[in-house]
């Protein structure tokens, strides 16, 4: 089977044949069909999988009859990583079409979006925070939508957006398309699309779970050797790109630091990190100016680098879903990759949970060569945050009342002459003139009203 069979725009295909795609992806096989049709859908497909042309393509075919210049697509990623791939992915099936396209998310300035969109867009990915934010000043109106997507909706439903997407759709036509693709299917996704679906054709690709292409491998480690061991792994593996999961932001942070220590060219991504910063760590990711990127699981939602070889799991992620997002990231397109995990004695729960899934055992490996004997610092400092600095202010010496005569007379006075008692300025601290806070028309010395010139 071929994109011809789906007899899209000769534009549309002129652009399919410019990115070097021949035959369409399974999920893309299935759900093309019924997106054309017009029909809502339920996508569950892994990550890696093609998902993002699945509707892109049926999006483009059908927007390019009708109005341009109006919102007629509106699709909700969970990360501005996500939705600036997708809007990429948008741009470049779409080059020809002449539609526009906007994302929309949080981390950067409103104006540059608020100016794009009143030149008139077709289409819009957004996260839910910022187009909230546009909906309530009037600034996005969806009075014309015709196709609803969410992207990754068991993400967001992970990240708390369930909430958001709720009063999103209370501003949508009731009369509309609704596509919904997720890598995984938990009751709370099935009840949300119960609700948003109207008699879904649910298109799914294959188990859910980690890609047959993917070799799995344990490193069971003290974890305060952690770091050693991951950077053993790295030199006694013939890597090319290399994703590492770590729980938290902080930690990325100090991972990726201490592998510049060691030589590798590595950068981190995670929310701590300007929308600049991230953008420019993902195109070194993706242009190879970094071998290795340390990530956080939110901040690598939309990583689309298909030369990714591993994925090390620095820290077990806390769900088998997550494993499956995170391993999803290497053996894409039929390529084969490796996903090595770091675990400790607490992970063995997590370990048999993420076994069951795949329906086998994975293999315990020992790195050879490596001191796993190495005793504990007295005190782990290796993840401690540095202490803040202090943020009060410093407190200023009292005069020193005690001061001779003569060192008095050193101070810098001002003395008022206009009644009985001096009137000491405040460079000496002392209590102000009452009358010196009123108005401008008073002068500063003597406190007394300035004649107003006529």
């Amino acid at each position: 089977m071929s994109f011809n069979s789906f007899k899209f725009h000769p534009h549309i295909e002129a652009s399919i044949r410019a990115l070097g795609y021949d035959v369409p992806t399974p999920i893309q096989r299935q759900a093309i069909p019924p997106v054309l049709a017009g029909k809502d859908v339920m996508g569950l497909a892994q990550t890696g999988t093609g998902k993002t042309a699945a509707f892109v393509l049926p999006i483009v075919q059908q927007l390019l009859s009708g109005p341009r210049g109006k919102l007629r697509s509106l699709i909700i990623a969970p990360t501005r990583e996500l939705a600036e791939q997708i809007h990429v992915s948008i741009n470049e099936l779409g080059r020809n079409t002449h539609l526009k396209s906007c994302s929309i998310y949080g981390g950067v300035g409103v104006s540059p979006q608020i100016e794009k969109l009143r030149t008139g867009v077709d289409i819009i990915v957004a996260c839910p925070g910022r187009l909230l934010d546009h909906l309530s000043q009037k600034t996005v109106s969806l009075a014309n939508l015709e196709i609803f997507v969410l992207d990754e909706a068991d993400r967001m439903f992970d990240m708390g957006f369930l909430p958001d997407i709720r009063r999103i759709v209370k501003y949508v036509p009731a009369k509309r398309q609704t596509l919904m693709f997720s890598a995984t299917m938990p009751d709370s996704i099935r009840k949300l699309a119960k609700e948003m679906l109207n008699d879904p054709v649910t298109v799914e690709v294959g188990h859910i779970a980690p890609a047959s292409t993917v070799s799995h491998g344990l490193y069971p480690v003290a974890p305060h050797l952690k770091t050693k061991l991951l950077i053993g792994l790295l030199r006694q593996t013939d890597a090319g790109s290399v994703l590492v999961f770590t729980k938290t932001k902080y930690r990325a942070k100090r991972i990726s630091q201490e592998l510049q220590k060691t030589g590798y060219a590595a950068e981190s991504l995670q929310g701590n990190l300007s929308q600049n910063k991230r953008q420019k760590a993902l195109d070194g990711f993706r242009d190879g100016t970094y071998q290795i990127l340390v990530a956080t699981d939110i901040a690598a939602r939309g990583i689309d680098v298909l030369s990714i070889s591993h994925v090390i799991n620095y820290d077990m992620p806390d769900t088998t879903d997550a494993y499956t997002h995170r391993i999803g990231r290497t053996g894409r397109a039929e390529k084969t990759g490796d996903a090595f995990t770091l675990i400790s004695s607490e992970d063995e729960r997590q370990v048999r949970n993420i076994e069951r899934v795949l329906g086998k055992k994975i293999e315990r490996r020992i790195l050879e060569g490596f001191d796993y004997k190495q005793p504990p610092p007295e005190r782990n400092t290796e993840f401690a945050r540095p202490p803040r600095s202090s943020q009060r202010r410093a407190v200023q010496p009292k005069p020193d009342r005690s001061s001779s005569p003569r060192e008095a007379k050193a101070l810098p006075l001002s003395v008022s002459n206009a009644g009985p008692k001096a009137n000491i300025s405040r460079a000496t601290g002392s209590k102000p003139h009452p009358h010196a806070a009123k108005g401008q028309n008073r002068n500063r010395t003597t406190g007394l009203r300035k004649k107003k010139s006529i």
